[in-house]
């Protein structure tokens, strides 16, 4: 009996320092968001998405690396095909793979996010690997395949002109790739980056919607690395007025502003002109945050569903599913709720960061956001 007690006590004690050391997510902060988000309140909340990362932070030679990659498994660990849409609101920045997406409205395994000058390793990464693991199925192929790879700039962190992304990080992003809970903020291709002058990162959310009697998912993964201060908006308050201290410590006094990409998923069935429409709306939910889509940021968004079309037997015939034009108005308000939060929760999450040549990034302040907050009566209790 005292040996079981030992053992009940010791078990409080875990899941009590556990509990005090786990992140909080914004919704733990009391910011409040529209919309009901599913299970995790992440993009795998869709069911078979996947999300891996690999996280590279090393001082060597005098140079700082804080940078990484992201993948997203849309439909798991396979090459299947899922319907796909895209948009620009900003077109300085990459993401490759888009011309086949327009094209066959279709995308095919990984997709990747890292920083701005490893997007062709993380390519080429993602391409042997498929290589690898599906050279002998029907119509797979690394040239057809076309990986789609979007980056973001962490040069105030990293030695991005160092090159540190590998072929073996990618894989190891892609062989880790899981369901479930996400981690946020410093991981990943977000390992580096800011938002609005604050420590910026990877972020994620979703929502449960219902339309007619179908019950479905909408979720979003952003790498964010954009904003100047005075633009940032969290609940519709300018945070980023009421903060005008902790700014970065760089010797870059000339840094232009980043780039957010964002990779929206639903388990929705829709055709890939819908789901254009769905990755335009993403543009509202950056704007909630104070985004504007600055001349020099790459503000680049896609959609996929993971409901694919089928083909008959000869595979003469593709039919396509999607739910009516008419009745998107919720996936759109999702998506948009979705994103404005998964920004916010790429901001919570980060920690303050030190990196190369001594630059530094400051970590949105918890008590001070929550008071601005509680001032303009926007605090949920």
């Amino acid at each position: 009996m005292y040996r079981f007690f030992l053992l009940c006590i010791s078990l409080l004690c875990f899941n009590l320092l556990s509990a005090q050391t786990a992140k909080l997510r914004a919704r733990a902060w009391g910011i409040p968001f529209e919309g009901t988000p599913a299970a995790n309140n992440a993009i795998t909340d869709v069911p078979g998405v996947l999300v891996g990362y690999k996280t590279l932070i090393k001082d060597t030679a005098g140079k700082g690396v804080r940078t990484g990659v992201t993948v997203i498994l849309p439909k798991g660990k396979t090459n299947a095909a899922y319907p796909a849409g895209w948009f620009c609101l900003n077109g300085d920045g990459e993401m490759t793979g888009t011309t086949v997406i327009e094209e066959y409205g279709l995308g095919y395994g990984p997709i990747g996010i890292t920083n701005t000058n490893s997007v062709g390793v993380v390519r080429d990464a993602i391409g042997a690997w498929g290589v690898q693991h599906f050279s002998g199925s029907e119509m797979f192929d690394f040239s057809f395949g076309l990986p789609v790879v979007a980056e973001t700039w962490d040069g105030i962190l990293s030695d991005i002109n160092g090159l540190h992304v590998r072929k073996e990080h990618v894989w190891e992003a892609l062989n880790n790739a899981h369901a479930g809970a996400v981690e946020e903020g410093n991981v990943g291709g977000g390992t580096g980056m800011a938002m609005f002058l604050f420590k910026g990162g990877s972020g994620t959310s979703s929502r449960a919607i219902r339309i007619d009697t179908a019950n479905y998912t909408v979720g979003v993964f952003v790498q964010g690395n954009y904003g100047g201060r005075k633009d940032l908006l969290i609940a519709g308050i300018p945070v980023g007025q009421e903060i005008t201290d902790l700014m970065p410590v760089t010797n870059n006094n000339k840094r232009k502003d980043g780039s957010i990409i964002v990779v929206v998923a639903t388990d929705a069935p829709l055709l890939p002109s819908q789901l254009k429409l769905v990755a335009k709306r993403v543009s509202l939910g950056v704007a909630k945050t104070g985004g504007l889509g600055r001349n020099s940021s790459g503000d680049i968004f896609l959609a996929f569903s993971t409901q694919e079309p089928q083909a008959n037997e000869k595979g003469t015939i593709q039919t396509w599913k999607s739910i009516p034009k008419e009745l998107m108005d919720k996936i759109y308000e999702a998506t948009v709720q979705a994103t404005e939060e998964a920004i916010i929760n790429a901001m919570v999450a980060a920690e303050t960061m030190k990196g190369n040549n001594g630059n530094t990034l400051y970590a949105l302040p918890q008590a001070r956001v929550q008071e601005i907050l509680k001032k303009y009566n926007r605090l949920k209790k």
